[in-house]
């Protein structure tokens, strides 16, 4: 997800061999008044929400940020027996199976826990982890370019291999990059397991630039980014989220009075972030009171102009100027957790096959 210089936006989250890995430090706070929560980069909370938290429950909040998401997943499993922490916040549904069938996180009912929509819910029989925000990886464009060459810009995944759009779209490596997997997720959703790897022909037909992981896409390739531009972007056509043109609006200065880029909305997929008890934290009781609290609803509130993503409880308020400006999408393509861990790595492969080589 994205933060607010918008240079953490889903940064990879793919399907990193699983190594030994430095950094962050650590391993899970032995003092019972701390508890420690282990997250992505891209991990951000209003310093009053943290306060407000360590006021009402008497813990400390300690956080280690692991890397893109996908590290610090693969980290997370390989530390299971002795975890840097009590809390994983940043697992999603593209990745859950993963987490789950190494047996990263034990068994906890969150109270409030009846009050994330339905749609959310994922591993109800087991109740190893909390649905905390949702969001669209969709298909970004640049309105400037679209206008001054007169092009109407695309609005489904079909769309994207017409000659119109050729050589315009950039995307990230399914296999490094979350919103990158997420969008052949997509794919996967929309033509089923015999069509998609006949569209991404298509698509490499038709010209897609394929980058390691969303900053480079974004922020060196897309010709609409604002933030962390060091070159000027040639492609109008990007792979980034629904809620990336708020975070264009919000810290632009000045700020515009409308969104310099848009979202194709017939090509988004929708994503979950959930967080769990880790099944060896040492700090079980702080861990069940910082996991109530992510779906309280004054985190939930906190979340969309700090993280860019959507609450999942029901009743907690979104600032207009998010929704204004980056609507989630009506009608977003899914799959089943199951069938993602029954099907994603081979569909890497063959992704890799078709598009990279």
């Amino acid at each position: 997800m994205q933060t607010k210089k918008l240079t953490a936006l889903a940064v990879g989250i793919g399907l990193v061999t699983l190594s030994a890995c430095g950094g962050s430090g650590g391993g899970a706070a032995a003092d019972s008044k701390t508890v420690t929560l282990v997250s992505h980069d891209s991990w951000a909370v209003s310093k009053k929400v943290v306060a407000d938290f360590e006021k009402r429950s008497g813990y400390t909040l300690k956080v280690l940020k692991d890397g893109d998401a996908g590290q610090a997943v693969n980290k997370a499993i390989l530390t299971k027996d002795n975890p840097q922490g009590d809390v994983f916040f940043g697992v999603d549904n593209t990745l859950l199976s993963r987490a789950l069938d190494n047996g990263l996180f034990q068994p906890y009912t969150a109270k409030g826990a009846d009050t994330v929509e339905a749609r959310y819910r994922a591993d109800q029989d087991k109740h190893r982890v909390t649905p905390i925000d949702s969001g669209d990886i969709c298909v970004n464009y640049d309105k400037a370019y679209f206008s001054a060459h007169k092009l109407t810009p695309p609005t489904s995944f079909d769309d994207l291999t017409k000659p119109a759009y050729k050589n315009l779209l950039v995307t990230e490596n399914a296999a490094t990059s979350s919103p990158g997997l997420g969008f052949l997720l997509g794919t996967a959703a929309r033509y089923g397991d015999g069509g998609w790897p006949a569209y991404w022909k298509k698509l490499k037909a038709n010209g897609v630039k394929v980058v390691d992981g969303w900053e480079q896409a974004y922020n060196e390739e897309f010709s609409g980014s604002a933030g962390g531009r060091k070159a000027k972007g040639d492609r109008p056509l990007v792979v980034s989220y629904a809620s990336s043109p708020p975070a264009e609006v919000v810290y632009a200065d000045p700020r515009p009075a409308t969104a310099p880029t848009g979202v194709a909305t017939g090509t988004c997929f929708r994503q979950t972030e959930y967080a769990g008890l880790l099944s060896n934290a040492r700090n079980t009781a702080g861990g069940k009171a910082l996991i109530d609290f992510l779906i309280g609803k004054e985190f939930q509130q906190d979340m969309p102009l700090n993280m860019f993503v959507y609450p999942v409880v029901e009743g907690a308020k979104v600032p207009a100027v998010f929704t204004e400006y980056g609507p989630q999408a009506g009608d977003p393509q899914t799959l089943a957790p199951d069938r993602i861990a029954a099907h994603r790595d081979q569909w890497v492969k063959t992704w890799t096959s078709l598009v990279l080589k």
